[in-house]
């Protein structure tokens, strides 16, 4: 038990840089008393006495915000941010090293009981605030959930999903998904871990680089739009020009090689 507080410690002071000590992070850190508190309700829960799970659960909710269904099963190093909101329902799993903000949702899209219902996250998942994740699918190792995405799908080991639907705009290999694991366990009560990870933590989700592919199109597309746009009043200018020209000119005095040349001018265009 105390070992996994001092992990669990060592984990968020590891990854969030305003803890300034383990005492602070004890007593002031409502994702990590609710994570705390859903490991006794979770007991109850698997002990068979459900109702004194589910009232733990409650109790929790009411000093922290944080909603964990007592069936819920959450791995070891797990990093509740703010936490204000955060709902996470029955049968989700959340692996080791897994960091949730404020606002995310867990949630379930069937109404069949005992079927897998709400989303498993595997180890090193990230999800942004305001996030949703609904529906009993895997996202990835290492995956990344941006914030207010809302993923109905599963997401791929390393990839980062944004959105409304939630879309795959990057999809890294295994081998860059972070290891933070390692980090907490050998940093001890200061977090500040001996073993270098492969990948930086990248807060709320948040990957550089890391464009909507849908979003660059569009902007693609009305860039080219408003080029070809320019490229039309250009030809309109010069065609009224040479029909001035000709006027001016008369019909019986119209020069063959100044049309040529109007003619090239606009080609070039």
């Amino acid at each position: 038990m105390f070992t996994r507080l001092r992990e669990d410690i060592a984990a968020i002071r590891q990854k969030d840089p305003a803890a300034r000590s383990n005492w602070e992070v004890f007593t002031c850190y409502p994702g990590l008393h609710a994570v705390m508190l859903h490991r006794v309700a979770h007991q109850c829960w698997t002990s068979g006495f459900k109702w004194l799970g589910r009232y733990v659960s409650q109790y929790a909710r009411f000093l922290t915000g944080i909603e964990i269904h007592p069936g819920a099963t959450l791995g070891r190093r797990v990093f509740i941010d703010h936490g204000m909101g955060v709902v996470i329902g029955e049968t989700a799993v959340i692996g080791d090293d897994c960091t949730i903000y404020q606002g995310v949702t867990l949630g379930g899209t069937s109404l069949a009981r005992g079927a897998k219902r709400h989303p498993t996250l595997e180890p090193g998942v990230i999800v942004g605030a305001g996030a949703k994740v609904l529906g009993g699918f895997t996202v990835g190792e290492g995956a990344k959930i941006g914030s207010n995405a809302v993923v109905v799908k599963p997401v791929p080991a390393g990839g980062t999903a944004v959105g409304n639907p939630a879309r795959i705009v990057r999809a890294e290999t295994r081998s860059d998904t972070p290891r933070q694991g390692g980090d907490a366990q050998a940093g001890g009560s200061s977090g500040a871990g001996s073993h270098a990870r492969k990948t930086e933590f990248s807060a709320y989700g948040i990957t550089p680089n890391a464009d909507d592919p849908v979003s660059l199109a569009i902007h693609g597309l009305i860039e080219n739009a408003t080029d070809q746009s320019h490229k039309i009043d250009v030809m309109v200018a010069a065609l009224n020009q040479l029909g001035a020209h000709l006027e001016a000119l008369g019909a019986s005095k119209i020069d063959t090689a100044e049309l040529r040349k109007l003619g090239k001018e606009i080609q070039d265009m």
